[in-house]
């Protein structure tokens, strides 16, 4: 793991306006072929936020890469992670690290590149009168590129879904392309967060909802990725499900075992 570096660019000091210092969390596991792209982008297109690479041990090299672009860039960073332990760990392996330095906000950021770092200015333009910033492809202004229409189907019923059961707003729940002020991670508790795998999003976005955080969206293009090999599977969807599901029906039943409760006593 590298620390903060004792001399930071004038960028990481000044932060971005009106936020402060921000860390961008990138996990990575096996894009040798994406993580110089994808972090040259963030550099040119934010130069006042800091990049933190959470690099489950790739097999194929990805961590050394990191290292090297660390070296010769004081506003990269490297979070060395022993294995493959899940997307939702390796986010909150980088909250902590953020806690840990001083950084006053943080965001997601997925290392191949379906994530446009030309479009983070959004989100942060937007996380200054807010405690948090939801990236969204289903809001006029967003869009998907790339994908089958039985993926895109599927994942505007998942979000549906999603809305009905836990009663949140959100058009998009499930993307991971998002900004945090880090003391919204503390009120929700992040850290006790269950999921691991891409239902982590889920279920941030519904903790901050009934925390009573101001939680807005903003538009932003989602791209399939061109390099490397995609992380989804169908236990994606099955978790989300299942996790979802269960979620709902405490919240809707939750007033019901109060009373009864209280009748008890």
């Amino acid at each position: 793991m590298t620390d903060a570096p004792s001399n930071p660019s004038d960028g990481a000091l000044e932060g971005y306006p009106g936020v402060g210092r921000v860390l961008v969390v990138i996990p990575t596991y096996n894009e040798a072929e994406n993580v110089r792209i994808i972090t040259g982008r963030v550099r040119e297109a934010v130069p006042q936020v800091d990049i933190l690479v959470a690099d489950d041990n790739s097999p194929d090299g990805t961590g050394a890469i990191a290292d090297e672009l660390s070296a010769a860039d004081p506003q990269i960073h490297v979070l060395h992670r022993p294995g493959k332990q899940g997307l939702g760990a390796a986010y909150l392996a980088g909250f902590q690290w953020a806690r840990e330095h001083g950084y006053d906000a943080v965001c997601e950021m997925d290392a191949d590149g379906s994530h446009a770092p030309e479009e983070l200015h959004r989100l942060l333009d937007a996380l200054k009168d807010s405690d948090a910033v939801l990236g969204t492809r289903y809001m006029p202004g967003g869009k998907v590129v790339n994908w089958p229409w039985n993926r895109l189907a599927l994942s505007k019923a998942g979000n549906f879904y999603i809305r009905m059961a836990l009663g949140v707003p959100f058009k998009d729940a499930t993307g991971g392309y998002r900004a945090y002020r880090m003391p919204v991670l503390d009120k929700i508790e992040v850290d006790n967060v269950l999921s691991q795998g891409y239902c982590f999003q889920t279920e941030l976005a519904w903790r901050a909802h009934r925390s009573g955080c101001k939680v807005v969206e903003v538009p932003i293009t989602f791209a399939e990725r061109e390099r490397g090999v995609s992380k989804l599977s169908s236990n994606v969807a099955r978790e989300t499900l299942i996790r979802v599901t269960g979620w709902g029906w405490q919240t809707r039943t939750a007033p019901i075992r109060k009373r009864f409760g209280k009748r008890r006593t």
